[in-house]
């Protein structure tokens, strides 16, 4: 099967928002915290937005508490110093997430009992932050396929991971300390830039792709300079791909520094990753490779119509945090790393936010995370590959770089890999052309036995059984120019959940089978939502949508006026719960 290039380009629209904020200046504060403003933002930027800022040469100083960009909060609105943008006639404020003040990070709480977390993720500080430039491109680095590495390779790569081990524990660049990077920045250690009411965080949303990207960038570097080689890169869990899904050798060594005992023994070589992992063994292993397959067609080609379905919902300052995933992040990305994890509730090293990072395997999982990254934007064509809005162009955060610099980095420069310097191996992509097939067609649910179950549906639902809902469909019989226009997508919105608690549930489309099997293989079959469990526990609403349009062509119900929607609970179900349902059409 032919490989498909990673090489990826991207045009970025003239685009204007407006959005009304009411905020306590953070930068004013401490003169006088009560005072409360409103600012009328009207945002426009051209190509990203080009930043307007004056800094000293490349880099800004901050001593004692004063932080030059809360003065610029409290001065003009919710935007720091990094993400001044130019706007065709004059300067203009946006409101993207901004780089966290690392002085101001806690251990984090159970917000469930307010007590504090029984961990430290706090990175160590640094009076001096760098805006981050691309290095000029010399070589790249190259990531292969960590079932097709050679021993040479591994050989190397073990030398660089034992040395990150043996920097002092104080060093931003340390093992211990580059788990704690996303440990820091998923459990809600952070307040947000702007708005010191909410939490930061990177999962379930758009910010998910970009930032994880700069987290293996940095990691790698690092790695590369500890064993003096610049064209080193990671290796990916080649996981989408029959060969590559099983746990990589290199990483089950027991005197590998790739080694780490708290996995989940049974899932050793030569078990089958399991994309759909709920929690417990399936009930026919010979079903987990096709059912592989489908659920990456379902997260790469099917579900991914639009922009916000691929990535997730938008998020910026001022928002509550897990506005809703997208599909790769929801789906095997979430999978994997329960999978991985110990069989305990809290799931460590993988299967835990926290603790996630401490695993070295979690590294290759994501390379393979961030390759379907750029394997979706070379599937675009020319539809767009990437937002237009400053809001999330101009995101910025802080990593410490191969030379332990604090540096500030933007989602903008991450859009594309072969400007950052790395290329992946080219492998087969056996799911792109796996489109499934439905196991009835035409299927007149109004007259099925279990429609009239679904339209005593009451929302809000718990998911603790199978929930059966008959859902109307405002257009109907849409010609192949209204589909290419826009996509019919199914919402399924308040999803309430326990951010501490692993759940999964699936969702299928005319599908009358009520002993929720384990086969997923097959067209009814629409996509799933799940989460990594959290250290943090807190009550968190998301949503998530649905690509319909090719679903109920295979179906052959395109002319039909309601659709039967049934929610699968696969693990967690007591703890989530449903707020509604519903079909729009966006492009």
């Amino acid at each position: 099967m032919a490989s498909l290039p990673l090489s990826c380009s991207s045009i970025t629209p003239t685009t204007t928002t407006t959005r009304t904020f009411v905020t306590a200046p953070p930068g004013l504060s401490a003169h006088n915290a009560t005072r409360t403003r409103r600012f009328n933002l009207s945002c426009k930027a051209k190509n990203g937005g080009d930043e307007q800022r004056e800094t000293l040469g490349n880099e800004e100083t901050f001593q004692g508490k004063f932080d030059r960009r809360n003065l610029l909060v409290g001065m003009g609105g919710l935007y720091g110093a990094a993400n001044l943008v130019s706007a065709e006639s004059s300067p203009a404020f946006a409101s993207p997430i901004s780089a966290p003040d690392l002085s101001k990070c806690t251990r984090g709480t159970n917000l469930n009992t307010q007590q504090p977390l029984d961990v430290n993720c706090c990175p160590p500080l640094s009076q001096k932050i760098i805006d981050y430039k691309l290095p000029p491109i010399t070589k790249m680095r190259f990531r292969p396929a960590a079932h097709l590495a050679s021993q040479e390779y591994i050989a190397k790569y073990e030398k660089a991971v034992e040395l990150m081990k043996a920097l002092p524990e104080d060093d931003p660049r340390s093992f211990m300390q580059q788990a704690n990077v996303h440990c820091a920045y998923c459990n809600l250690t952070y307040e947000q830039t702007g708005d010191p009411s909410m939490r930061l965080q990177i999962h379930n949303s758009w910010h998910f792709f970009p930032w994880h990207r700069w987290y293996l960038y940095f990691y790698e570097r690092i790695l590369g300079k500890l064993i003096d080689d610049p064209t080193f890169g990671l290796p990916f869990w080649n996981w989408d791909n029959p060969p590559g899904m099983v746990m990589p050798n290199m990483f089950v060594k027991k005197d590998s520094p790739l080694f780490n005992p708290r996995r989940n023994q049974d899932h050793l070589p030569p078990a089958a990753t399991d994309l759909n992992y709920a929690g417990k063994p399936t009930t026919d292993p010979s079903k987990i490779i096709p059912n592989n397959l489908t659920e990456m067609y379902s997260e790469m080609v099917r579900n991914v119509s639009t922009l916000e379905d691929f990535y997730g919902a938008k998020y910026v300052t001022g928002d509550k945090p897990d506005p809703g995933p997208g599909t790769v992040e929801r789906g095997s990305h979430t999978a994997l790393h329960v999978w991985v994890g110990q069989a305990t509730p809290s799931g460590e090293d993988m299967g835990n936010f926290y603790s996630a990072g401490r695993e070295p395997l979690f590294f290759s999982h994501h390379a393979n995370v961030d390759r379907l990254w750029s394997i979706w934007r070379g599937l675009r064509g020319p539809k767009p590959k990437d937002f237009p809005e400053s809001d999330w162009l101009n995101a910025n955060f802080l990593f410490y770089d191969e030379n332990a610099q604090l540096v500030r980095v933007k989602v903008a420069d991450t859009l594309e890999n072969q400007k950052m310097g790395f290329v992946w191996q080219e492998v087969d992509l056996p799911w792109l052309n796996n489109r499934p097939t439905a196991r009835v067609k035409k299927s007149k649910v109004a007259t099925t036995t279990a429609a009239p179950k679904a339209t005593e549906t009451v929302f809000p639902v718990k998911l603790d059984k199978v929930v059966k809902v008959l859902v109307d469909r405002p257009k109907k019989s849409r010609s192949k120019k209204d589909k290419e226009k826009e996509e019919e997508l199914l919402v399924i919105d308040g999803i309430e959940v326990d951010t501490a608690k692993f759940v999964r549930f699936e969702v299928y489309i005319n599908d009358e089978d009520d002993k929720a099997d384990e086969i997923i293989d097959k067209a009814e079959y629409a996509g799933c939502y799940s989460q990594v469990p959290h250290k943090n526990s807190t009550k968190v609403k998301s949503k998530i949508r649905l690509g319909l349009t090719e679903l109920l062509e295979d179906l052959d119900v395109e002319d039909d006026d309601k659709i039967l929607v049934s929610l699968v609970p696969r693990a967690g179900g007591e703890d989530i719960t449903i707020g509604g349902i519903k079909i729009i059409y966006a492009s």
